[in-house]
């Protein structure tokens, strides 16, 4: 019985790292092309917000994970000025981000949502807003 809990409890582990790596991979592919992962050094080369930035306006407005990744789902599908977390300063520089809905299907884009409410922002992020 004792090995076969620790058994469990290494599956699940392992089935989640999977998880989160799939999902980061998608990321990387579908993604990471205007939103990148880390601060950036310069803004003036960015195409659209880095996510940590994104993910500290979503936790902002969504204090649960459930609620969090259906706004993420529903916005990255259909996105719209009423439904941004963002500056609207952002909305002005980078302009609305497209509806992505033909690049990722839903459920890939639930994982993904679900991987970044999981890791962004990190614990020692300060939003600083966009420098002009």
């Amino acid at each position: 019985m004792k090995y076969t809990i620790v058994a469990m409890i290494a599956i699940l582990g392992t089935t989640t790292l999977f998880a989160a790596n799939d999902a980061e991979k998608i990321f990387d592919n579908k993604c990471n092309m205007c939103h990148i992962k880390t601060r950036p050094q310069h803004h003036s080369n960015l195409v659209a917000p880095p996510i940590m930035g994104v993910l500290y306006h979503v936790k902002q407005a969504y204090s649960n994970k459930k609620d969090a990744v259906a706004f993420i789902v529903d916005y990255v599908r259909e996105p719209s000025k009423s439904k941004a977390l963002c500056m609207p300063q952002k909305i002005k520089h980078f302009g609305l981000m497209p509806s992505q809905k033909a690049n990722i299907s839903k459920e890939d884009l639930q994982k993904v949502a679900s991987w970044l409410y999981d890791t962004y922002p990190p614990a020692n992020f300060k939003h600083k807003g966009m420098r002009h």
